[in-house]
């Protein structure tokens, strides 16, 4: 724990060893506290800049099985999966609070099987088809962090697996003061996605992939299940050239999300709360789907991503948080994006928030998964 330790008063010897081990920064927690009191916070959301759809060589579409372009993609991603280049990356660190609280990589999702299960088992069959070593790499949180590693050592599938934890730090009260709850305890949150980058390369999980011949890194959701590891999608992300491939999927009515767009000529993800008022998110027709091919070697690096203010409720009380959002890094990394189908047995994006979504697109999922 770094900084100003006395940020956390009276805080025992247990909670700080906890805090300090899932890399939780004290000084970083004051400068935010800072910010939050000179209200200045709110105001960072909004991106500045030209704002414009992106041209269209950085948006591609996904080319349809049976066409040559897709036997090229394909062959070009298998070749360098069955080189051992290629992972998979899945952010696991949720509590499903709509799925009865539970960790939500481990709620049932199919079949009798968890979203983890079908997400390894997935990995696992390219691997075998291929004879291939597909490392799989989890990034957990404090709140799943010991029941995902209690699930992984009861697994069959033969793939090597590594977890590393996300950060966590310190909810606050709308005033800036450390949120407690009834009986006077901290109230401790995993601070986003955008924890990614930094916790690859805290844990040292990105470097022994590096070290093991990896280079390509496909991160998705967990409880996205049609996010598979497809070879084409590999293909596509080597043939365009750039170090980071975003997938985007066709709006419907109520979504919510980052869209591509050009800011001030550099192509990138922009969150929906960070567009400025006025701006047509219509012109738009396609969102951020949060599954992107990543090359390990650049994201070895720190990235300048901003701390976002979300304001929640917990047991009733407002409470401030700051958090990061991987998308970010589209800013700093030069991208392109993949424009994926969300429908018919060729779907890559089925998130599954509540069990309702469950229920409309178990037959969807299924088709993928046989597919």
């Amino acid at each position: 724990m770094s900084g100003s330790n006395d940020a956390l008063g009276d805080t025992d010897a247990q909670t700080r060893e906890f805090l300090l081990r899932f890399g939780f920064d004290a000084e970083r927690l004051a400068e935010l506290r800072a910010r939050l009191h000179a209200s200045a916070a709110r105001a960072d959301n909004h991106v500045v800049g030209d704002l414009r759809p992106v041209d269209a060589d950085a948006l591609r579409a996904l080319p349809n099985p049976g066409s040559e372009e897709h036997r090229e993609l394909t062959e070009a991603g298998e070749a360098a999966i069955r080189a051992g280049r290629v992972g998979v990356l899945m952010l696991a660190g949720g509590m499903a609070t709509r799925f009865g609280a539970v960790v939500k990589a481990l709620a049932e999702a199919y079949d009798g099987r968890s979203f983890l299960d079908l997400k390894l088992e997935d990995a696992a069959r390219v691997a075998s088809r291929l004879d291939a070593r597909v490392p799989v790499l989890i990034m957990s949180s404090f709140a799943t962090d010991e029941a995902l590693r209690a699930a992984l050592g009861n697994t069959n599938v033969a793939l090597p697996i590594e977890v590393f934890a996300q950060e966590v730090s310190l909810r606050l009260t709308p005033d800036g003061a450390l949120h407690r709850d009834a009986g006077g305890a901290l109230s401790p949150y995993a601070t986003g996605h955008g924890d990614l980058t930094f916790a690859l390369r805290r844990s040292g999980a990105l470097r022994r992939f590096v070290d093991a011949g990896g280079e390509l890194l496909l991160m998705s959701n967990v409880d996205n299940l049609v996010a598979t590891l497809d070879p084409a999608v590999i293909g596509a992300h080597l043939v365009g050239g750039k170090v980071v491939t975003a997938e985007v999927a066709p709006k419907v009515p109520g979504d919510q999300g980052g869209i591509p767009l050009s800011v001030d000529g550099v192509p990138q993800v922009v969150e929906g709360f960070r567009l400025p008022p006025g701006f047509d998110q219509d012109s738009v027709p396609v969102f951020n789907t949060n599954t992107m091919v990543l090359d390990a070697r650049a994201i070895d690096r720190d990235f300048e991503l901003d701390w976002f203010v979300v304001n929640k409720k917990v047991d009733g009380a407002p409470v401030v948080q700051f958090e990061r959002l991987v998308g970010q890094v589209t800013a700093h990394l030069p991208t392109q994006f993949l424009q994926v189908p969300r429908d018919g047995s060729r779907c890559r994006f089925a998130p599954i928030k509540v069990p309702e979504d469950l229920e409309r697109q178990r037959e969807l999922i299924a088709a993928v998964l046989r597919g």
